[in-house]
């Protein structure tokens, strides 16, 4: 991935290379944006009938964007699994938070949402941001 959501296909369906901090801030917005619109502007009848292809879709874009995010900080993509069960074990009630769920949750926040990706190449890649600059 360049640098940024030059591609939103790519950025959405695919768990290859690296992203960035701030498109992965950018796409994250993005996915937790439908999803609350799809919980409080999407008629009840509706969301039983498509729950599931919704869901899982969006599950699915989750976990590629994460891996993206965790390749650009050196990680496995497969620690998305543990970042995505941490948030469906508190959606939509965050007042539930405990104990490991918490500290994956503070943790992936620090590690993904703060944290600069690795300077240079890593198993994963180029530096997408150093990627641009050699290209602009």
């Amino acid at each position: 991935m360049n640098g940024g959501p030059s591609n939103w296909g790519l950025l959405f369906f695919s768990s290859s290379g690296r992203l960035p901090r701030l498109p992965f801030l950018v796409a994250m917005a993005v996915i937790i944006g439908a999803l609350l619109l799809f919980e409080n502007a999407v008629p009840q009848i509706l969301q039983t009938l498509t729950a599931i292809v919704f869901y899982a879709g969006l599950l699915f874009c989750s976990a590629c964007v994460l891996s993206k995010r965790l390749h650009d900080r050196g990680r496995s993509g497969w620690w998305a699994a543990l970042v995505l069960l941490a948030f469906g074990m508190v959606w939509p009630h965050p007042s539930g938070v405990r104990g490991l769920f918490l500290l994956v949750i503070i943790w992936s926040v620090v590690e993904l949402g703060l944290m600069p990706g690795e300077e240079g190449a890593n198993r994963f890649g180029l530096n997408p941001q150093k990627q641009n600059q050699q290209t602009a």
